[in-house]
């Protein structure tokens, strides 16, 4: 018999939690009903499978990194937006790994449509506002942060940096810098 309380919800964010723990890829539906003392059978009134309890992890973790970008950026423009929302994605990654991990996390293009990956795209084009950026440009400028924000703390969640000085703090600060510049200097298209 189910444990009361038990729901699609409530194991998403259970698996969050056991993600941060032992890793994204760890993540199964027999290690969530290990974790509750329950068959696993039991699991799949409210998870079809590993994949869709994934996918719901997925969808927790990019609601919760666009709330936490929403909460950061209100008021903010120009490098002052850039940082935040850069430092949100870091700072989510560093206190979530696993999370972090899921928001990577190839959803179908029914779930992708329903997440909060558009709001990801939406306050990362209001960031590149105050740089008056035209498309497509924004369109290549919402890529290429996404590209360092998220390729840079993966390489430093993996210890990348970790053997070679500055520190990767100082990196952090300095790309930042250099995406600024970039930004307010983008290049014309070529005729």
């Amino acid at each position: 018999m189910v444990r009361v309380g038990l729901n699609a919800e409530r194991l998403a964010q259970a698996g969050a939690e056991l993600a941060d723990e032992v890793g994204f890829e760890q993540v199964t539906v027999s290690a969530l009903a290990r974790r509750f003392d329950v068959k696993v059978a039991s699991l799949y009134s409210h998870v079809r499978n590993s994949h869709d309890l994934k996918t719901r992890i997925a969808l927790l973790a990019l609601r919760e990194l666009a709330d936490r970008a929403a909460d950061v950026l209100a008021g903010r423009a120009g490098k002052d937006a850039l940082t935040a929302l850069a430092n949100v994605y870091r700072d989510y990654a560093r206190e979530h790994p696993g999370r972090y991990a899921a928001a990577q996390f190839r959803l179908d293009p029914e779930a992708a449509a329903a997440s909060d990956g558009a709001r990801h795209a939406q306050m990362t084009r209001a960031v590149l506002r105050g740089y008056d950026l035209t498309e497509p440009d924004q369109t290549h400028a919402v890529r290429l942060l996404g590209s360092v924000f998220h390729g840079y703390v993966s390489l430093e969640m993996g210890g990348g940096f970790s053997h070679s000085a500055p520190d990767s703090d100082v990196t952090w600060t300095r790309t930042l810098d250099a995406l600024d510049a970039l930004l307010r200097n983008w290049p014309a298209p070529e005729a």
